[in-house]
Protein backbone atom coordinates (compact mmCIF):
# COMPACT_ATOMS: atom_id res chain seq x y z
CA UNK A 1 0.00 0.00 0.00
CA UNK A 2 2.72 2.82 1.44
CA UNK A 3 4.31 1.67 -2.70
CA UNK A 4 1.04 1.96 -4.38
CA UNK A 5 1.04 5.53 -2.67
CA UNK A 6 4.34 6.46 -3.61
CA UNK A 7 3.93 5.41 -7.13
CA UNK A 8 0.19 7.38 -7.09
CA UNK A 9 1.73 10.65 -5.51
CA UNK A 10 4.85 10.40 -8.24
CA UNK A 11 7.67 10.64 -5.46
CA UNK A 12 9.33 8.60 -7.71
CA UNK A 13 9.29 10.93 -10.51
CA UNK A 14 12.13 12.55 -11.48
CA UNK A 15 10.83 14.93 -13.79
CA UNK A 16 7.07 16.19 -14.94
CA UNK A 17 5.04 19.23 -15.34
CA UNK A 18 1.60 21.02 -14.02
CA UNK A 19 -0.42 19.37 -16.01
CA UNK A 20 0.07 15.64 -15.09
CA UNK A 21 1.34 16.24 -11.41
CA UNK A 22 -1.50 13.95 -9.59
CA UNK A 23 -1.62 15.70 -6.28
CA UNK A 24 -2.72 18.95 -8.06
CA UNK A 25 -6.04 17.43 -8.84
CA UNK A 26 -6.88 16.34 -4.88
CA UNK A 27 -4.96 20.15 -3.48
CA UNK A 28 -1.78 20.37 -2.35
CA UNK A 29 -1.78 22.27 1.33
CA UNK A 30 0.39 25.48 1.42
CA UNK A 31 1.26 25.76 4.80
CA UNK A 32 5.08 27.26 6.50
CA UNK A 33 7.77 27.64 4.54
CA UNK A 34 7.93 23.97 3.09
CA UNK A 35 4.70 23.95 2.19
CA UNK A 36 3.21 23.53 -1.44
CA UNK A 37 6.00 24.00 -3.57
CA UNK A 38 8.48 22.23 -1.17
CA UNK A 39 6.05 19.10 -2.05
CA UNK A 40 5.75 19.53 -5.86
CA UNK A 41 9.58 19.92 -5.98
CA UNK A 42 9.64 16.68 -4.18
CA UNK A 43 7.23 15.02 -7.25
CA UNK A 44 9.69 16.56 -9.96
CA UNK A 45 8.97 19.80 -10.74
CA UNK A 46 11.93 22.66 -10.79
CA UNK A 47 11.73 25.85 -10.63
CA UNK A 48 10.91 26.45 -14.34
CA UNK A 49 7.85 24.22 -14.07
CA UNK A 50 6.33 26.08 -11.10
CA UNK A 51 5.43 29.99 -12.45
CA UNK A 52 2.87 31.72 -9.93
CA UNK A 53 0.77 32.46 -12.49
CA UNK A 54 -0.14 28.68 -13.12
CA UNK A 55 -1.03 28.44 -9.69
CA UNK A 56 -3.35 29.38 -7.24
CA UNK A 57 -3.83 29.53 -3.91
CA UNK A 58 -7.18 28.60 -2.14
CA UNK A 59 -8.65 28.01 1.03
CA UNK A 60 -10.06 24.75 0.21
CA UNK A 61 -10.60 21.43 2.67
CA UNK A 62 -10.41 21.33 5.99
CA UNK A 63 -9.75 25.54 5.32
CA UNK A 64 -6.11 25.45 4.49
CA UNK A 65 -4.71 27.12 1.79
CA UNK A 66 -4.23 24.15 -1.03
CA UNK A 67 -2.44 24.80 -4.50
CA UNK A 68 -4.05 24.31 -7.88
CA UNK A 69 -3.46 24.84 -11.25
CA UNK A 70 -5.41 27.99 -12.31
CA UNK A 71 -7.20 26.15 -15.07
CA UNK A 72 -8.58 24.38 -12.68
CA UNK A 73 -10.35 26.49 -10.46
CA UNK A 74 -13.66 26.34 -11.52
CA UNK A 75 -13.82 22.39 -11.16
CA UNK A 76 -12.01 22.61 -7.88
CA UNK A 77 -14.70 24.95 -6.45
CA UNK A 78 -17.36 22.82 -7.70
CA UNK A 79 -15.56 20.00 -6.10
CA UNK A 80 -15.05 21.31 -2.93
CA UNK A 81 -18.73 22.00 -2.06
CA UNK A 82 -20.34 20.78 0.89
CA UNK A 83 -21.64 17.61 -0.19
CA UNK A 84 -25.07 18.88 1.94
CA UNK A 85 -26.32 21.56 4.85
CA UNK A 86 -25.57 18.90 7.59
CA UNK A 87 -22.37 18.37 5.94
CA UNK A 88 -21.43 22.33 5.72
CA UNK A 89 -22.31 22.58 9.46
CA UNK A 90 -19.64 19.41 10.55
CA UNK A 91 -17.37 21.64 8.37
CA UNK A 92 -17.49 25.12 10.57
CA UNK A 93 -17.53 23.19 13.23
CA UNK A 94 -18.91 25.35 16.20
CA UNK A 95 -19.79 28.05 14.30
CA UNK A 96 -22.91 26.03 13.33
CA UNK A 97 -24.48 26.01 16.79
CA UNK A 98 -25.47 29.77 16.53
CA UNK A 99 -26.22 29.41 13.19
CA UNK A 100 -29.06 26.86 13.82
CA UNK A 101 -30.20 28.48 16.81
CA UNK A 102 -31.39 31.19 14.63
CA UNK A 103 -33.01 29.35 12.07
CA UNK A 104 -29.97 30.02 9.80
CA UNK A 105 -28.84 26.64 7.30
CA UNK A 106 -25.22 26.63 7.55
CA UNK A 107 -25.31 26.46 3.23
CA UNK A 108 -27.28 29.75 3.44
CA UNK A 109 -24.42 31.14 6.28
CA UNK A 110 -21.55 30.45 3.89
CA UNK A 111 -23.38 32.33 0.91
CA UNK A 112 -24.51 35.40 2.88
CA UNK A 113 -20.83 35.87 4.00
CA UNK A 114 -19.26 35.22 0.70
CA UNK A 115 -22.34 37.97 -1.07
CA UNK A 116 -20.19 40.48 1.59
CA UNK A 117 -16.87 38.98 1.17
CA UNK A 118 -17.54 39.68 -2.91
CA UNK A 119 -18.13 43.03 -2.39
CA UNK A 120 -15.55 43.78 0.05
CA UNK A 121 -12.32 42.45 -1.65
CA UNK A 122 -12.36 44.10 -4.82
CA UNK A 123 -8.75 45.25 -4.86
CA UNK A 124 -5.98 43.12 -2.45
CA UNK A 125 -6.73 43.39 1.02
CA UNK A 126 -5.14 41.97 4.13
CA UNK A 127 -7.39 39.10 5.76
CA UNK A 128 -7.81 41.05 8.99
CA UNK A 129 -9.23 44.06 7.18
CA UNK A 130 -11.46 41.90 4.94
CA UNK A 131 -12.56 40.21 8.27
CA UNK A 132 -13.08 43.37 10.48
CA UNK A 133 -15.41 44.70 7.41
CA UNK A 134 -17.36 41.79 7.22
CA UNK A 135 -17.85 41.29 10.76
CA UNK A 136 -19.24 44.90 11.08
CA UNK A 137 -22.07 44.12 8.01
CA UNK A 138 -23.02 40.74 9.91
CA UNK A 139 -25.76 39.78 12.84
CA UNK A 140 -24.13 38.20 16.30
CA UNK A 141 -24.92 34.70 14.72
CA UNK A 142 -22.39 35.05 12.30
CA UNK A 143 -20.06 36.34 15.01
CA UNK A 144 -17.93 35.60 18.56
CA UNK A 145 -16.13 37.40 21.07
CA UNK A 146 -12.38 36.32 20.63
CA UNK A 147 -10.66 36.51 24.40
CA UNK A 148 -7.01 37.08 23.16
CA UNK A 149 -8.10 40.18 20.97
CA UNK A 150 -10.97 41.11 23.14
CA UNK A 151 -12.93 42.34 20.07
CA UNK A 152 -15.60 40.24 18.12
CA UNK A 153 -14.93 38.18 14.71
CA UNK A 154 -16.67 36.36 11.97
CA UNK A 155 -16.36 32.52 12.85
CA UNK A 156 -12.82 31.42 11.58
CA UNK A 157 -14.14 28.20 9.08
CA UNK A 158 -17.08 30.23 7.55
CA UNK A 159 -15.06 32.78 6.63
CA UNK A 160 -12.30 30.94 4.97
CA UNK A 161 -15.01 28.70 3.62
CA UNK A 162 -16.77 31.46 2.11
CA UNK A 163 -14.09 32.44 0.61
CA UNK A 164 -14.23 30.50 -2.98
CA UNK A 165 -17.53 31.13 -2.70
CA UNK A 166 -16.94 34.76 -2.97
CA UNK A 167 -14.60 34.44 -5.63
CA UNK A 168 -11.33 35.43 -3.34
CA UNK A 169 -7.77 33.90 -3.81
CA UNK A 170 -4.85 34.33 -1.54
CA UNK A 171 -2.61 35.77 -2.68
CA UNK A 172 1.05 33.92 -3.20
CA UNK A 173 3.28 33.79 -0.48
CA UNK A 174 1.63 36.40 2.01
CA UNK A 175 1.54 36.29 5.57
CA UNK A 176 -0.66 37.89 6.83
CA UNK A 177 -2.77 35.97 3.74
CA UNK A 178 -4.16 38.74 1.83
CA UNK A 179 -7.37 38.06 -0.38
CA UNK A 180 -8.06 39.30 -4.18
CA UNK A 181 -10.07 38.40 -6.76
CA UNK A 182 -9.99 35.60 -8.77
CA UNK A 183 -10.10 37.45 -12.14
CA UNK A 184 -13.05 36.02 -14.37
CA UNK A 185 -14.33 33.03 -11.76
CA UNK A 186 -17.34 31.11 -12.74
CA UNK A 187 -17.56 27.62 -10.29
CA UNK A 188 -18.08 24.38 -13.00
CA UNK A 189 -21.57 23.26 -13.01
CA UNK A 190 -20.82 20.07 -12.52
CA UNK A 191 -17.85 17.84 -10.97
CA UNK A 192 -15.30 15.73 -13.66
CA UNK A 193 -14.07 12.47 -12.34
CA UNK A 194 -10.25 13.76 -11.84
CA UNK A 195 -11.61 16.71 -9.25
CA UNK A 196 -13.53 14.92 -7.55
CA UNK A 197 -12.64 14.48 -3.97
CA UNK A 198 -12.98 11.21 -2.86
CA UNK A 199 -12.22 9.49 -5.70
CA UNK A 200 -8.89 11.79 -5.39
CA UNK A 201 -8.36 10.31 -1.66
CA UNK A 202 -9.16 6.57 -3.03
CA UNK A 203 -6.76 7.20 -6.11
CA UNK A 204 -3.38 8.65 -4.26
CA UNK A 205 -4.14 7.52 -0.72
CA UNK A 206 -6.16 3.96 -0.80
CA UNK A 207 -7.49 1.27 -0.30
CA UNK A 208 -9.47 3.16 2.24
CA UNK A 209 -12.77 3.28 4.03
CA UNK A 210 -15.63 6.00 4.13
CA UNK A 211 -14.61 7.00 7.53
CA UNK A 212 -11.15 7.91 6.05
CA UNK A 213 -12.10 10.02 3.61
CA UNK A 214 -14.70 11.56 5.68
CA UNK A 215 -11.75 12.49 8.30
CA UNK A 216 -9.65 14.37 5.93
CA UNK A 217 -12.40 16.44 4.47
CA UNK A 218 -14.31 17.18 7.99
CA UNK A 219 -17.45 15.48 6.28
CA UNK A 220 -20.20 13.57 8.09
CA UNK A 221 -19.21 9.83 6.55
CA UNK A 222 -22.97 9.72 5.71
CA UNK A 223 -22.34 11.88 3.09
CA UNK A 224 -19.35 10.51 1.88
CA UNK A 225 -21.07 7.08 1.87
CA UNK A 226 -24.02 8.45 -0.56
CA UNK A 227 -21.37 9.50 -2.58
CA UNK A 228 -19.22 6.31 -3.20
CA UNK A 229 -17.90 5.43 -6.55
CA UNK A 230 -19.69 2.96 -8.23
CA UNK A 231 -16.41 1.51 -9.76
CA UNK A 232 -14.46 1.14 -6.26
CA UNK A 233 -13.86 -2.44 -5.59
CA UNK A 234 -13.58 -4.60 -2.18
CA UNK A 235 -10.07 -5.32 -0.74
CA UNK A 236 -8.95 -6.73 2.73
CA UNK A 237 -6.36 -4.95 4.57
CA UNK A 238 -5.34 -6.80 7.77
CA UNK A 239 -8.75 -8.64 7.84
CA UNK A 240 -10.55 -4.99 7.40
CA UNK A 241 -12.31 -4.43 4.41
CA UNK A 242 -11.22 -1.24 2.26
CA UNK A 243 -12.14 0.03 -0.95
CA UNK A 244 -9.71 0.95 -4.16
CA UNK A 245 -10.90 2.47 -7.69
CA UNK A 246 -11.31 -0.66 -9.74
CA UNK A 247 -8.66 0.83 -12.16
CA UNK A 248 -5.79 0.42 -9.39
CA UNK A 249 -7.18 -3.09 -8.30
CA UNK A 250 -3.62 -4.53 -9.58
CA UNK A 251 -1.31 -1.88 -8.78
CA UNK A 252 -0.42 -3.16 -5.71
CA UNK A 253 2.12 -5.93 -7.00
CA UNK A 254 5.08 -3.28 -8.21
CA UNK A 255 8.12 -3.16 -5.68
CA UNK A 256 8.19 -0.50 -3.45
CA UNK A 257 10.58 2.41 -5.07
CA UNK A 258 13.91 2.72 -3.66
CA UNK A 259 14.40 6.63 -2.70
CA UNK A 260 14.72 9.27 -0.31
CA UNK A 261 12.24 12.09 0.96
CA UNK A 262 12.26 14.89 3.16
CA UNK A 263 8.78 15.40 3.13
CA UNK A 264 7.32 18.55 4.21
CA UNK A 265 4.75 18.89 7.51
CA UNK A 266 1.70 18.30 5.65
CA UNK A 267 2.51 16.69 2.55
CA UNK A 268 -0.31 14.73 0.77
CA UNK A 269 1.86 10.80 2.01
CA UNK A 270 1.00 12.17 5.41
CA UNK A 271 -2.40 13.38 5.81
CA UNK A 272 -3.70 9.58 5.38
CA UNK A 273 -5.98 9.00 7.47
CA UNK A 274 -4.68 5.38 8.45
CA UNK A 275 -2.09 6.93 10.29
CA UNK A 276 -0.84 3.37 11.94
CA UNK A 277 0.15 2.05 8.47
CA UNK A 278 2.71 4.87 8.03
CA UNK A 279 3.97 4.82 11.75
CA UNK A 280 2.70 1.90 13.83
CA UNK A 281 5.23 2.73 17.32
CA UNK A 282 2.76 5.11 19.03
CA UNK A 283 5.83 7.02 20.96
CA UNK A 284 7.04 7.73 16.75
CA UNK A 285 3.60 9.11 15.66
CA UNK A 286 3.35 11.56 18.50
CA UNK A 287 6.62 12.93 17.50
CA UNK A 288 5.77 13.23 13.87
CA UNK A 289 2.10 14.81 14.51
CA UNK A 290 2.27 16.53 17.51
CA UNK A 291 -0.53 19.30 18.40
CA UNK A 292 1.74 21.94 18.06
CA UNK A 293 5.07 22.42 15.77
CA UNK A 294 5.26 18.93 13.61
CA UNK A 295 8.23 18.24 12.17
CA UNK A 296 8.85 16.98 8.47
CA UNK A 297 9.09 13.49 7.77
CA UNK A 298 12.07 11.29 6.28
CA UNK A 299 10.96 8.40 3.83
CA UNK A 300 13.33 6.07 2.85
CA UNK A 301 12.28 3.51 0.56
CA UNK A 302 8.03 4.01 0.83
CA UNK A 303 8.15 4.08 4.89
CA UNK A 304 8.56 6.90 7.18
CA UNK A 305 12.08 6.34 8.68
CA UNK A 306 12.39 9.47 11.11
CA UNK A 307 11.79 13.17 11.22
CA UNK A 308 13.63 16.43 10.41
CA UNK A 309 13.47 20.01 11.24
CA UNK A 310 15.37 23.02 9.41
CA UNK A 311 17.12 25.88 11.46
CA UNK A 312 17.72 28.67 8.99
CA UNK A 313 19.54 31.63 10.36
CA UNK A 314 19.53 34.36 7.68
CA UNK A 315 20.59 32.72 4.57
CA UNK A 316 22.32 29.80 6.13
CA UNK A 317 20.23 26.31 6.83
CA UNK A 318 21.03 23.64 9.73
CA UNK A 319 18.61 20.37 8.74
CA UNK A 320 18.31 18.00 12.09
CA UNK A 321 17.32 14.87 11.53
CA UNK A 322 16.27 12.20 13.82
CA UNK A 323 16.04 9.02 12.26
CA UNK A 324 14.56 5.77 14.47
CA UNK A 325 16.76 3.03 13.70
CA UNK A 326 20.06 2.34 11.86
CA UNK A 327 19.70 2.75 8.23
CA UNK A 328 22.19 2.04 5.13
CA UNK A 329 25.17 4.83 4.28
CA UNK A 330 23.38 5.34 1.07
CA UNK A 331 20.46 6.60 2.98
CA UNK A 332 22.62 9.00 5.25
CA UNK A 333 23.85 10.11 2.01
CA UNK A 334 20.50 10.68 0.14
CA UNK A 335 19.26 12.42 3.33
CA UNK A 336 21.83 15.25 3.04
CA UNK A 337 21.36 15.47 -0.91
CA UNK A 338 17.88 15.89 -0.20
CA UNK A 339 18.79 18.39 2.68
CA UNK A 340 20.90 20.40 -0.03
CA UNK A 341 18.08 20.32 -2.50
CA UNK A 342 15.81 21.88 0.20
CA UNK A 343 18.05 24.58 0.62
CA UNK A 344 18.58 25.46 -2.72
CA UNK A 345 14.64 25.49 -2.83
CA UNK A 346 14.62 28.05 -0.33
CA UNK A 347 17.40 29.92 -1.62
CA UNK A 348 19.90 30.02 1.29
CA UNK A 349 23.26 27.49 2.08
CA UNK A 350 23.21 24.11 4.03
CA UNK A 351 25.69 24.76 6.61
CA UNK A 352 25.32 21.18 7.93
CA UNK A 353 23.41 18.13 8.11
CA UNK A 354 23.12 17.16 11.94
CA UNK A 355 21.56 13.48 12.73
CA UNK A 356 20.34 13.07 16.01
CA UNK A 357 21.35 9.64 17.50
Amino acid sequence: MLGFRVRAQQLDRPAGALADTAVLDIGVQDTGPDGGLWALRNRGLDGSALRERDLATLWTVRGAPHLYRREDVPQVAAAVEPFSDADAGKRIYDAAKPLKAAGIGNLAALDAIAAIMRSVVTTPLVKGEVSAVVAGQMDSPYLRFCRPCNATHLYEMPFRLAALRAGLELQAGTSPPVLQPIPGHRPAHHVPPRFDLIRAYLRLLGPATPKHVADYLDAPVKDVKAHWPSDSVEVSVAGETRWVLSSDADRFDAPRPRLVRLLGPFDLFLQAKDRPLLVEAPAQAKALWPVLGRPGAVVADGEVAGTWRPRQSGKKLTVQVQLWSSVPTRTRAAIAEQADRLAAHRQVHLTKVDFIE
